[in-house]
């Protein structure tokens, strides 16, 4: 089996939303720009993320993604098989015609059905919470990142010019002239 960068990507940019989860939505183009990885890219695998509701997109302005469960019941497994990676070291994708459709499976057919197996059993034991564990223990540093808000807490102060007159009487000498 051959894990391709569809995968290993998928894995790294849960395991950063997952280790900035309790901050709020997380922004593709953080994990993007932190991660090295394609917006566009981070953006399809998303997109299958939330089809398998990994994740949950929030919109708007402070947006982002955030994890659709909580991290210690999303596996390395669901993350791999939610953005297509195939999980099979057969020659024949698990068909059983290694050698053609005539010919059937070949010699070796059960040796990766076994190994398909226990590489299933393996990342379908490593939870998401676990590598976000490791990533702490290794001493990874998580920015406190603030949420955007659309409106400011601050209020916005700014000097009004009144042109107009104040009061009725003001109105009918302004008219008169």
């Amino acid at each position: 089996m051959r894990l391709t960068t569809k995968g290993r990507f998928a894995v790294t940019a849960m395991i950063d939303l997952a280790l900035r989860s309790h901050h709020g939505p997380v922004a593709l183009a953080a994990i993007s720009q932190r991660q090295q990885i394609s917006l566009s890219y981070l953006e399809q695998l998303f997109g299958k993320l939330r089809r398998h509701e990994l994740v949950e997109r929030t919109r708007g302005t402070g947006g982002g993604y955030s994890l659709g469960r909580d991290m210690s019941e999303i596996t390395v497994a669901d993350i791999i098989v939610a953005v297509d990676e195939p999980i099979d070291a057969t020659g024949c994708g698990g068909k059983e015609s290694c050698m053609g459709e005539e010919s059937g499976k070949c010699m070796t057919h059960d040796l990766w059905t076994s190994l398909n197996t226990k590489m299933i059993e393996f990342l379908d034991s490593v939870s998401l919470k676990k590598l976000v564990d490791e990533q702490l223990a290794k001493g990874v540093s998580i920015e406190g990142t603030p949420v955007k808000r659309a409106i400011s807490s601050q209020p916005v102060v700014k000097p009004i010019k009144v042109t107009a007159p104040n009061s009725v009487f003001a109105l009918g000498s302004s008219l008169s002239k």
